[in-house]
């Protein structure tokens, strides 16, 4: 490392040690943690490690010196430079990194505004009546875009309204006013930002898959499979158990529709028979 005499022996090992998690474990990542409570980061941390991902946090400066020295042994590590921004922590795991993307999602939940952040997504506010009293609340709901008014004693919202759009700002008076309203337009969680799966890397878009939408394709895809294998007549590990029954069934009926008698066929002509006597008698009675 450039500059190595110069600096604390406690940074070059710590340098180190980020090294050997991201050379001797297969799956490497970069975390966002902005905006995270440190209570709750110190929480998910535990979580994590619990189930074998250990999520290691430094200064980004350290973070890049141990990916460049890694580089010459995992080449793919080198796309994760350009991820190395803002609050950034180092998780090194082993598995599916779809799944490990929908295990760091599911850590995120709402959070109230602050003033000042970016609307990740239109925040929508439906019409009806609110918690407030009337009173001066009817002006700021106003100025800040709601339709209010007064109606029967009570605040209401004449109509539906996308307060901000997607991109746009929060204000610090609409942001107090939504926390008051109890919504919650932000999230607060872990940000999955890149993730290298031996020499496979991962941009964030591509990890953003429905999992279970997945398996219920896949289901619905096998289970369409296996019935044209049956109809088709094609004998397979799955597929012949259900030839043989339907075959057995075909037999059966064959044998009753010519009357001849079986084990299997004979209770079926014995109950034709039967039906048969008992119209005769019918006939016979009228």
């Amino acid at each position: 490392m450039p500059g190595r005499a110069h600096v604390p022996p406690q940074k070059i090992e710590r340098v180190q040690q980020l090294k050997r998690s991201l050379v001797e474990r297969p799956m490497t990542a970069l975390v966002g943690f902005r905006g995270v409570p440190a209570a709750a980061l110190q929480r998910m941390r535990r979580e994590l490690l619990a189930r074998g991902h250990p999520i290691l946090v430094a200064p980004n400066s350290a973070l890049r010196h141990a990916i460049e020295e890694s580089i010459p042994e995992r080449p793919a590590l080198k796309p994760l430079l350009d991820h190395l921004a803002d609050q950034t922590a180092l998780l090194t795991a082993e598995g599916n990194p779809f799944a490990l993307f929908q295990e760091l999602d599911r850590t995120r939940s709402p959070t109230p505004a602050r003033g000042g952040e970016t609307s990740p997504k239109d925040i929508f506010v439906p019409s009806g009546t609110t918690s407030f009293k009337p009173g001066p609340i009817v002006g700021e709901l106003q100025h800040a875009g709601f339709p209010a008014a007064i109606e029967k004693g009570k605040v209401i919202l004449k109509r539906d309204v996308t307060i901000v759009k997607k991109g746009q700002t929060i204000s610090r008076e609409l942001a107090g006013l939504l926390t008051r309203m109890d919504i919650l337009p932000l999230e607060v969680g872990l940000d999955l930002r890149a993730v290298v799966d031996g020499d496979t890397f991962y941009p964030p878009e591509v990890l953003s898959v429905d999992l279970d939408a997945r398996r219920a394709d896949l289901l619905r895809a096998a289970r369409a499979a296996l019935w044209l294998a049956v109809e088709a007549g094609y004998p397979t590990a799955q597929t012949i158990p259900r030839l043989l029954a339907r075959a057995h069934r075909r037999a059966i009926a064959l044998a009753v529709e010519a009357g001849y008698p079986t084990k299997a066929s004979l209770p079926a002509l014995l109950g034709r028979a039967a039906r048969g006597a008992a119209a005769l008698r019918s006939l016979g009675a009228s």
